[in-house]
């Protein structure tokens, strides 16, 4: 009778390999199917990677599979269609380092602090729709347009601003209390406006973007009866203009 010596389930007259281990997997032919120890398609020794999880995708090599090479595998990837050369973090989604919403590849100002809100481009938002930005902490030497030191952090983050949004242009307008002659202070109120947008030109936003304008006393944010009002009153204000 025609038996199977090896137990292959193939008979002794057509088994090519009739000492097949025992339980090998065979061919029609009796002889041993290439292993494939982990059971993802891909035989022992082509497998890289030869003790993949069950049910893992894997790639030609038998690595578990990484479909858009961001280093992340697809199992663990949120965002699996990331472009190419994206920097990506342990989710395999853009990251955004300083966590404000805006991808570190599309921020200009890839360090803003915890909290602040920032424009498209990721640094700190000076503007709010259809409203003057008051420059809270831009002073000036008594009378004069020489700006004091301490206005240089105020400055300094609406340059930032600025020069990473080149689509913006602003008015700067200068404004005084009613304290002395209205000539007097619309001069001054002028003198201000352009040494703030001196600073900024300084700091690298084009000049051409920038306007000035003085408004002495015309257009108070508060009574001038009092001293906390005429404080507020001398103030200097961006109002974007591109809208």
């Amino acid at each position: 009778m025609d038996g199977d010596d090896d137990n292959d389930g193939v008979k002794n007259s057509a088994d090519r390999c009739p000492s097949t281990p025992a339980g090998d997997k065979v061919d029609a032919t009796g002889c041993s199917l290439p292993k494939d120890a982990d059971g993802d398609g891909v035989v022992d020794a082509s497998d890289r990677c030869p003790n993949t999880p069950a049910g893992t995708a894997v790639d030609a090599n038998g690595c578990p599979k990484d479909s858009d090479s961001d280093g992340v595998i697809d199992a663990n990837d949120r965002c699996p269609n990331t472009p190419a050369g994206t920097v990506v973090d342990a989710n395999g989604c853009p990251k955004d380092s300083d966590m404000d919403g805006v991808i570190d590849s599309n921020d200009r100002c890839p360090d803003t602090p915890a909290g602040t809100k920032v424009d498209a481009v990721g640094c700190t938002a000076i503007f709010e729709a259809g409203k003057p930005l008051i420059l809270k902490g831009v002073n000036f030497e008594t009378g004069k347009a020489t700006l004091l030191p301490t206005s240089t952090a105020v400055l300094d983050t609406v340059a930032t601003s600025l020069v990473n949004n080149p689509a913006v242009t602003v008015e700067i307008g200068g404004h005084t209390d009613n304290t002395g002659s209205k000539a007097t202070n619309t001069r001054l109120s002028q003198a201000r406006a352009d040494a703030v947008k001196a600073y900024l030109v300084a700091k690298g936003v084009p000049a051409e973007r920038m306007t000035t304008k003085g408004y002495g006393p015309d257009a108070p944010v508060e009574p001038n009866t009092t001293a906390a009002g005429r404080a507020a009153n001398r103030r200097v204000e961006l109002t974007q203009t591109n809208q």
